[in-house]
């Protein structure tokens, strides 16, 4: 291969990425309204090509989703052409890679180092631990994922900063126009934008997210390592890249060196994105390798070229990676006790439901839920209301990031059904809008020192004017108030019927007292844990 139809393939290659993360964007900004299984499949297409996703599932939840059967085609490409999920399709790659770009143009001349470093065995470790926390139901693996660290990223923390500065910034220039004649020139230009941002790419107004700003900062770290090390993250940390590598130790496309003609510039290794090259050149390490053709492209000698041979035949040139038995053993000993750290509590071992852990409508029961879930944000995503957030602690950290409903943020929208639509791995089961309506998430109850009616002898309707439910879930009871001047008054006060609330949390969010709602939504009652029923149909009489 020619110096110039290697630059011409690599050129390829940083077009092809572009185009990945160009579809990642718009895929991810199209995830809104529901527009049918078509969409809902496009919505998850990233996810539906990891081949991660579909090991851990299957490992964690003994289930396999057949959409991910699709990532099947990632591992046969892998085989054949190495890793070039990661040099060429993986949208968080083409991040890091642009990042990397920036630090070598702002700090040129930093110490690089470029090599092959036994650090980069580190990923291959933390696979195994991980793989083997998911034989044991712990599906560690999928957070740390490349493809649902991104969505969940851009979900929770890049897509609310920019919503924000959006908002704020057209808000100040439309109150500026009515003050000043030179800023409605500026208002004709950005209402417009606003609306277009609004109707079409924003899900819910001023749509933020619990925690997002430590999810934000684990990103940031990610990319910001790219000046320690060009894809950091890749060479040391990706989950995803580790098993990739193992599928990749003889691929069918290798690198071959001329040694005739080689004089071991190193310049190769110095544009080597995946640090596959030992000093000097000639030798690599296929696992390591993301195909991106910047070896052949640096090599002024034309020295270095692509070739394909079939992988039962050797080749001289290529090296293992050379994974240590102990170090192995010990990160699945490590997988195992971080397993058996998750479920020692009484969280883990669900003693005792969460109050304030309301999943979503279809969510599958808890334990099962967990093996399931990605945490990768997609449903809170869609959540037309934003009332889906990231969970911290309220699972344990077993459920770290993991969605569950905040009334007081948003609401789960009657008609709505999109969580379990578009949802990759089925933890949230897709229901008909018409199912969705029966399903119960939780109860509300009134307090009644804070309730209008009960604590304030005085008539408030606004609970009931908003539940969703045709007969209302929400009746009132006239009851005579005795006054302070020693009349009375008759009063509405409301009550729940608790066969009917299925806990959409639309009354404690639409509550006048906003600092803590009178009538609060909590976990109990939900359709998909007959422990936590707390009452049950028909029940009259007490417990």
């Amino acid at each position: 291969m020619s110096r110039r139809r290697g630059w011409t393939a690599a050129r390829a290659r940083r077009l092809v990425q572009l185009a990945a993360l160009a579809l990642f964007v718009a895929l991810f900004l199209a995830a809104r309204e529901s527009r049918g299984w078509a969409a809902d499949w496009a919505a998850k297409l990233f996810f539906l090509l990891d081949p991660l996703l579909l090991a851990a599932t299957f490992l964690a939840a003994h289930a396999v989703p057949l959409l991910l059967l699709v990532s099947l085609a990632t591992l046969v490409a892998t085989v054949l052409l190495g890793r070039v999920f990661c040099g060429w399709f993986c949208p968080l790659g083409t991040i890091h890679d642009a990042a990397g770009w920036v630090v070598d143009r702002v700090w040129p001349n930093r110490k690089r180092r470029d090599h092959w470093s036994p650090w980069q065995r580190t990923k291959y470790y933390l696979l195994a631990a991980m793989l083997v926390m998911a034989l044991l139901g712990v599906r560690a693996a999928c957070v740390f994922d490349p493809l649902v660290l991104l969505y969940r990223s851009a979900t929770t923390a890049l897509m609310p900063a920019a919503q924000w500065m959006i908002e704020d910034s057209s808000t100040a220039v439309y109150q500026a126009a009515e003050e000043h004649v030179a800023a409605r020139a500026v208002s004709a230009v950005t209402e417009p934008s606003y609306a277009m941002f609004r109707e079409h790419v924003f899900v819910a107004p001023q749509q933020a997210f619990l925690g997002g700003g430590l999810i934000l900062a684990v990103f940031v770290a990610l990319v910001a390592a790219n000046a320690f090390r060009r894809r950091f993250w890749c060479r040391y940390l990706c989950p995803l890249g580790g098993l990739l590598g193992w599928f990749a130790w003889r691929p069918w496309l290798r690198r071959a060196t001329a040694q005739a003609t080689c004089n071991q510039c190193d310049l190769c290794a110095m544009k080597c994105h995946g640090a596959a090259a030992a000093p000097g050149g000639e030798q690599w390490k296929p696992a390591e390798c993301f195909g991106c053709l910047n070896c052949t492209d640096a090599c002024a000698r034309e020295s270095m070229t692509m070739t394909v041979a079939p992988p039962w035949r050797p080749d001289p040139q290529a090296e293992s990676v050379d994974l240590s038995k102990r170090a192995m053993l010990a990160a699945m000993a490590g997988g195992v006790v971080g397993a058996c750290t998750l479920r020692i509590t009484p969280q883990g071992r669900q003693r005792t439901p969460a109050a304030e852990l309301i999943r979503p409508p279809g969510a599958r029961p808890e334990r099962e839920f967990l093996a399931r879930c990605l945490a990768c944000g997609l449903c809170m995503k869609v959540c037309p209301t934003g009332g889906l957030q990231p969970a911290l602690f309220e699972a344990g950290l077993e459920g770290l990031w993991t969605p569950y409903l905040v009334p007081r943020v948003g609401y789960c929208e009657y008609n709505c059904n999109r969580c379990g639509e578009v949802c990759p791995t089925e933890a949230i089961e897709p229901l008909t809008v018409a199912a969705k309506q029966q399903v119960q998430i939780g109860l509300a109850a009134f307090d009644t020192t804070r309730c209008i009616p009960y604590a304030y002898a005085r008539n408030c309707i606004v609970c009931e004017e908003h539940c969703p439910i045709p007969d209302k879930a929400i009746y009132f009871v006239e009851v005579e108030v005795p006054q302070r001047d020693g009349g009375k008054r008759t009063v509405l006060q409301p009550h729940i019927d608790a066969e009917k609330c299925i806990g959409c949390g639309i009354c404690e969010n639409k509550c006048v007292f906003r600092d803590q709602p009178a009538v609060r939504v909590r976990s109990a009652n939900e359709t998909r844990d007959p422990k936590n029923r707390s009452v049950l149909p028909g029940e009259t009489g007490p417990y």
